[in-house]
């Protein structure tokens, strides 16, 4: 194992620091090759691009990265299924998710039903009353509204009673999924799963609304060989693409190769503002700039959600597919109502959940919280703040009536969704599912201790016999006066930003903290100087009361080691450089 970066093996956030070993000639030739700064090509060859797929990397087109969605197993059966309803007048049923994800791939479905003449309709499960994924009641409320074939939507891969009970009743489904399958597949008249067991599809990282595109492009083109547009227009499915992008962002999968490309063309589409309720909540969300990945993930995502979170399960699918811009606003208005209610819930969850933690412990690699007094639609946001916290797997669960909703999130190498799936699997579970970095439960509280100790009993074997160790990649070293709006636009060429593609890092060495204090809530501001004369702005978000946040405010000029991300702050049409502080090391 290479040395710690600066020496800090363990910082104030548990984590070692680690510089990946690159290739300075690759990064020079790529600086010389495409006019780019030499920071610029060097963390290119970091993140593993050569001269051969430099081009594709830098300027994403869906020509070379779209693929054939025939690849996919039973597509072809979904598209001559759907196709068929289209032309035969039957109205198509969507049961979607009630996350970002969910929404965004209904609303994809509706608007293209709608604009090749079929006439759909949506159902979002509410989440507190019916949970997640396909319901009995709930597909036969779209059929008794008219559906003769309901589409899933991410979910349904492992709903295997509701769609047995569906089948049974004369209902067509067809399974449109991106999460972890198992060997046996739901009764249905097409699974569409790039994970599933049987499919060697190389694009397993898509998000749900990606695979629902390649979906669209499949009925599109049955439709078209069928002779469908012979007297109607063909719709243009690249407008739709600001839906996939902004899906692929808040679903949190790796924003490389197809992730990438839908992403980037898709984040251009949004910037023609033609979707009526992306525009009017980048409106209520105070957006005044060109949109971006990060006011995808941060901002627009977290109110999209927060419908399903805490208040009408159905608002965000309704936003993201109405046309209506009095209606989009009027929606708009309510989501954002409901994340701020969201945001005060999270808090208090948040705050009792790090006291029992810090109460009761951990068990070994595994951050886990229950309680009677929390929402369940906060628990997915509280488990990803806990998992950053202590660098672990982190589980909340929501106990009510001896049922406990939980969520969880994960840490590199460590496939929290197998595991939930394995814990079901062995009757511990009453649901449960997921992917590798994320997954939902639902657990009996009786059996809660059991599957408890089951999770932690799986983490410590993808862990190793050397545990878990915590780890922040940076790319390289910077004193406070390189930190330059040039080097921030530069930079500018490698994204969309997100994860698999993470927005760069750097350290600053030796970093004076200077006038430190609180903002907000939970920030700690502060100016940093090096050794040369600058002076750079910084900010750690939600740091009051942790080590980092302590010691940024106790340090009184004392130099420390920190990381970060530097960022253009806008402020009353002006730009200056920010400094984001993710973690700190005390020099010794």
């Amino acid at each position: 194992m290479a040395p710690a970066f600066l020496g800090v093996e363990k910082s104030l956030r548990g984590n070692r620091w680690e510089l990946p070993e690159v290739d300075d000639r690759t990064g020079l030739a790529l600086a010389q090759r495409y006019g780019l700064p030499e920071i610029v090509g060097r963390l290119m060859a970091a993140r593993g691009i050569d001269i051969d797929n430099a081009e594709d990397f830098l300027n994403p087109v869906l020509k070379h990265h779209l693929p054939d969605p025939s690849h996919l197993n039973d597509m072809n059966a979904a598209a001559e299924r759907l196709a068929a309803a289209v032309q035969g007048g039957e109205a198509i049923g969507v049961f979607g998710d009630y996350d970002v994800d969910g929404a965004t791939s209904s609303a994809l479905l509706q608007r293209f039903f709608n604009a090749v003449g079929a006439r759909t309709e949506i159902y979002i499960p509410d989440r507190m009353r019916e949970g997640y994924g396909p319901n009995l009641p709930g597909l036969l409320a779209l059929r008794d509204r008219g559906a003769a074939i309901v589409i899933t939507v991410d979910c349904g891969i492992t709903a295997f009673e509701p769609l047995d009970g569906a089948a049974q009743e004369g209902l067509d489904v067809v399974v449109v999924d991106h999460h972890v399958a198992e060997p046996r597949l739901p009764a249905a008249t097409a699974v569409v799963n790039p994970n599933r067991l049987d499919d060697d599809s190389p694009h397993g990282s898509l998000a749900a609304v990606g695979v629902a595109f390649l979906l669209v492009v499949a009925v599109n083109r049955a439709l078209r060989d069928a002779g469908w547009y012979a007297e109607r227009q063909e719709p243009n499915l690249l407008q739709w693409l600001d839906l996939v992008a902004l899906g692929t962002v808040c679903d949190v999968v790796p924003l490389n190769g197809l992730n990438r490309t839908l992403v980037t063309q898709g984040l251009k589409v949004m910037g023609r503002r033609g979707n009526a309720g992306i525009a009017a909540l980048a409106d209520v969300a105070g957006i005044n700039e060109t949109l971006e990945a990060y006011h995808a993930g941060f901002l627009l995502g977290p109110r999209v959600n927060a419908g399903g979170r805490v208040g009408e399960s159905w608002l965000g699918a309704a936003l993201l597919s109405t046309s209506d811009t009095e209606e989009a606003q009027a929606y708009a208005i309510r989501l954002d109502a409901y994340n701020q209610e969201r945001r005060a819930i999270e808090t208090v969850c948040l705050e009792q959940a790090i006291e029992q933690v810090e109460r009761d412990g951990m068990t070994d690699g595994l951050v886990y919280a229950s309680s009677a007094d929390w929402h369940p639609g906060v628990i997915g946001i509280v488990a990803g703040r806990l998992r950053e916290r202590y660098n672990r797997p982190a589980c909340v669960v929501a106990m009510e009536d001896g049922v406990g909703k939980g969520s969880g999130r994960s840490v590199r190498g460590v496939d929290l969704g197998a595991a939930v799936i394995a814990a079901r699997q062995s009757d511990l579970l009453l649901n449960g599912g997921g992917h590798k970095m994320a997954a939902g439960f639902t657990v009996a509280q009786g059996k809660e201790d059991a599957f408890r100790a089951f999770l932690a009993e799986r983490i410590a074997s993808d862990a190793g016999p050397d545990g878990i160790t915590p780890s922040l990649r940076l790319d390289g070293a910077l004193d406070a006066a390189g930190a330059s709006i040039d080097l921030v636009h530069a930079m500018e060429r490698l994204a969309p930003f997100g994860a698999g593609n993470a927005r760069p890092r750097f350290a600053l060495p030796s970093a004076r903290v200077l006038n430190a204090d609180v903002v907000g809530a939970n920030h700690v501001r502060c100016f940093l100087g090096g050794e040369g004369r600058g002076r750079l702005k910084a900010i750690a978000f939600r740091a009051v009361g942790e080590p980092l946040g302590d010691a940024l405010l106790k340090s009184t000029g004392l130099p420390m080691h920190l990381a970060g991300q530097i960022k253009i702050d806008r402020w009353q049409g002006r730009e200056s450089v920010q400094f984001i502080i993710d973690d700190g090391a005390v020099q010794a």
